[in-house]
């Protein structure tokens, strides 16, 4: 046995790798596998099948083929090809494979010329039999027209007509033409009048209504009050369970309202369901006095 033989052999056997193992990954048979590791290669076909077959052996083994003909470049016989192919058993299939697609792609070029012309044939005659048809049902309309002839008394008759109908269309599309204007329904406004301490009053104009929702988003204490000390409503907001959430009330019919706000950083106001900003930020001054002066649109 040679150096090289035993060291495949070896690998072989630290892999758990039998012969038969070994043929069916490289498809190598097994008497020349043996060969290989005797070192007997007068049963091979030639060198290069020896040197091809030491090559698939080293890689099915996940061996270096360079590293290992260099290391016994003195054990395997030298052959003129050293390029050896990656797998000879592809040899034949790729031979039969470009011979066979040699012959194809001698013949499809012919296909596609014959297809080509054929489709050409087929756009032309489209196109030429619906032209054809359109210009022969035109000459055989026009040819079978009717001639109208018009009285000379009634020409200047057929003039005005003509004239009053296009003063009428240009008259009509510029009366299409003209928008008819819109009146927009100015938007309610809600602005700050003053503001200072823990007090801010709001003016609000261009409403139909005064319609007041306090949210709680968590818990509060708050009161609406007009500014004779009457009570719309006075009491805790709270989001916990078993309390008061919010409360709306409405306050189209009375004038200057005050919203005593005990937490304004958990408390909303929308007013018509817009959202009231706070003139003072909450996180400034919790404890807030907002009072709202509603002045209806037809005293205005």
């Amino acid at each position: 046995m040679t150096e090289l033989g035993n060291r495949l052999k070896e690998v072989r056997l630290a892999k758990g790798l039998s012969l038969d193992d070994v043929q069916s990954i490289t498809k190598i048979q097994k008497r020349y596998l043996i060969g290989i590791e005797e070192g007997n290669y007068s049963a091979m076909p030639g060198n290069f099948y020896v040197r091809a077959f030491v090559k698939q052996y080293a890689e099915a083994l996940h061996l270096n083929p360079d590293e290992i003909f260099d290391t016994y470049k003195g054990e395997i016989p030298a052959t003129h090809h050293d390029d050896l192919p990656e797998q000879l058993s592809r040899v034949k299939t790729r031979k039969s494979f470009t011979e066979s697609s040699s012959k194809i792609f001698d013949v499809l070029p012919k296909i596609l010329i014959g297809v080509f012309l054929i489709g050409a044939a087929g756009v032309l005659y489209y196109f030429l039999a619906n032209n054809l048809g359109n210009n022969a049902n035109d000459a055989v309309n026009n040819d079978n027209e009717p001639v109208k002839f018009v009285r000379s008394d009634n020409l200047d008759q057929v003039e005005e007509d003509t004239e009053e109908g296009t003063e009428n269309g240009e008259t009509e599309q510029a009366e299409e033409k003209d928008p008819v204007p819109v009146e927009e329904t100015p938007k309610q406004e809600l602005t700050v009048v003053e503001s200072g301490g823990i007090k801010t009053t709001y003016d609000l104009k261009n409403a139909d209504k005064f319609e007041l929702k306090l949210v709680s988003k968590g818990e509060s204490w708050v009161n609406i009050k007009d500014e004779a000390g009457k009570s719309y409503f006075q009491g805790m907001l709270s989001t916990a369970a078993g309390g008061t959430p919010s409360t709306t009330v409405d306050l189209t019919n009375d004038g200057n309202i005050i919203i005593v706000v005990g937490r304004t950083l958990d408390t909303d106001i929308f007013v018509n369901d817009q959202k009231l900003e706070y003139a003072i930020a909450p996180t400034e001054v919790v404890r807030q006095d907002i009072t709202i002066q509603y002045v209806p649109k037809d005293k205005e």
